[in-house]
């Protein structure tokens, strides 16, 4: 590490003590991995009680909310250490022409030093999904976890120092200061998980070192809502997805584009939903225990701006629109009549706000979509499988959802998670973060002879120029079959020929 580097930032000694402890754990067993993650885990249970507190202080979240990202990282831990001793093991990959009497594998080994600059509306869950795969992978952990959920953030770091010591995994709690420091530092992979402007900055934080980069960032999520859709099924799924965690979550939907046929009849049943939902009793959505709140001041001006400039340019209120600076409450909201010069259009919301915009057209829908850049999930409401198909075909997203919205991450590990361009890079979940966290090392092995071994070096002979130029000129057709059993009897005739 630089000499002047090293003196200068506070985390450069603890970031040391981690390169050599990486050389350690790159050494250790599937067994010791998975004790670790189970370890690690029932720590994170243990701690239910801190974890529901923290949870309620930063955004009023229901148990039953907080116990679902629980859930998750118990999914999570559990996949892996089920699994890991297979991913840990060496892929015999297939041979080909050119590595006839070789063996061909591909072994993951750790990338090293892991650093995971996380955010604060699913703290818990976005802090240990990424650090399972470090683990998993023999990698070095160091978290920083968001300042703007400070109670959350003592939990991890008392959990955490539990299991680990700094060496293995570290949490180093602050603000931007802190994060600045540690991307200074020479960590070989970098999780980020929040909004483009730090986005950005981790990028260029990680090209000055070479390090690989899982960015999962947010952007509009698009709901289309096709004729064929049920009206009812959709509003009431929509609303769910779009005022779960008070909207603050990265794969919310963030508008409805609805055909004009059922424009009307959706409405209704988005507003029916949300009622139904959070104010079942009718005695206001701020009293509804499943509604959180937004996480600061600085949000919710944010969002109410977004909200005013809307009502200012002509949209039209639908439903709800009611606020309170004093709480951090935002009640479901229903937006119509929005138009593209309202910010609201142009910005993420990230709060309960919904706007719907019918659409007559097909390609109408799909145009309103591509004028934004990807986003991190889309969902396709559709009775027709033609109609699906074809939305399928015509749009692209980190993630898609058909017939629901907002269950596509946490609730299956075969699935891979994460962005394209704008919202995001890499995949985590399941043995896709172990793979994040890995270097896949092609290995081949020299071990049969397979004709004259020196053919291949020079001065080349005119028989190896005219095996050379034929492969050139005609397509390669043998089958994998053929090599392996091409293979099989090259090893025999080596075993036989040393007896």
């Amino acid at each position: 590490m630089n000499a002047v580097l090293k003196e200068a930032n506070p985390h450069a000694e603890l970031f040391e003590r981690q390169l050599a402890k990486s050389r350690e754990l790159s050494l250790t067993t599937a067994a010791q991995r998975a004790d670790k993650i189970r370890r690690l885990l029932k720590a994170i249970l243990d701690a239910r009680p801190a974890i529901l507190e923290a949870g309620f202080k930063e955004l009023r979240l229901a148990p039953t909310d907080i116990d679902a990202q629980l859930l998750m990282i118990k999914t999570e831990a559990e996949f892996i250490c089920r699994n890991l001793a297979q991913w840990m093991a060496p892929q015999r990959v297939q041979g080909s022409l050119m590595t006839l009497g070789k063996v061909s594998t591909v072994r993951h080994e750790p990338k090293g030093t892991v650093l995971h600059v996380s955010t604060w509306n699913a703290p818990i869950a976005e802090a240990f999904i990424p650090a399972f795969g470090a683990i998993a992978a023999g990698c070095t952990f160091t978290l920083k976890p968001s300042e703007l959920a400070p109670h959350s953030a003592q939990v991890l770091a008392d959990i955490v120092g539990q299991v680990f010591g700094d060496d293995e995994f570290a949490v180093i709690q602050g603000a931007a200061e802190a994060a600045s420091a540690l991307l200074a530092l020479p960590f070989n992979h970098i999780f980020y998980i929040g909004g483009h402007a730090v986005g950005r900055i981790v990028l260029r934080a990680a090209a000055e070192h070479f390090a690989t980069v899982t960015l999962e960032m947010g952007g509009k999520n698009p709901v289309i809502v096709d004729a064929s859709a049920d009206p009812a099924e959709a509003g009431r799924k929509i609303a769910w997805g779009r005022v779960a965690n008070a909207g603050q979550v990265c794969l919310a939907p963030d508008y409805a584009l609805v055909h004009e046929s059922i424009v009307g009849a959706f409405t209704g049943e988005l507003a029916k939903s949300m009622q139904a939902m959070y104010n079942a009793d009718g005695k206001g959505f701020r009293h509804s225990p499943e509604l959180p709140r937004i996480v600061n001041r600085k949000h919710f001006d944010r969002i109410k701006a977004l909200l005013d400039d809307a009502l200012a340019k002509g949209a039209k209120l639908e439903f709800g629109g009611e606020t309170d600076a004093d709480d951090l409450y935002v009640s479901p909201t229903i937006l119509s009549a929005v138009t593209e010069d309202m910010r609201i259009m142009r910005d993420e919301i990230f709060g309960p706000i919904i706007c719907v915009i019918p659409y007559a057209r097909r390609e109408d829908a799909i145009e309103t979509v591509r004028r934004r850049p990807k986003p991190l999930g889309s969902y396709i409401f559709a009775k027709d499988r033609e109609a699906i198909d074809w939305f399928l075909a015509r749009t692209t997203s980190g993630s898609t959802v058909v017939n629901h919205n907002l269950i596509q991450s946490g609730t299956n590990p075969h699935l891979p998670f994460g962005g394209v361009n704008a919202s995001g890079q890499g995949r985590l979940g399941g043995r896709f973060t172990f793979l994040e966290c890995s270097n896949p090392r092609a290995v081949v092995e020299d071990r049969y002879p397979a004709g004259d071994p020196n053919i291949m070096f020079p001065p080349y002979s005119d028989k190896y120029k005219k095996m050379v130029g034929q492969m050139l000129g005609k397509e390669i057709k043998l089958p994998d079959a053929a090599i392996n059993a091409i293979n099989g009897m090259i090893r025999l005739t080596s075993v036989f020929s040393k007896r």
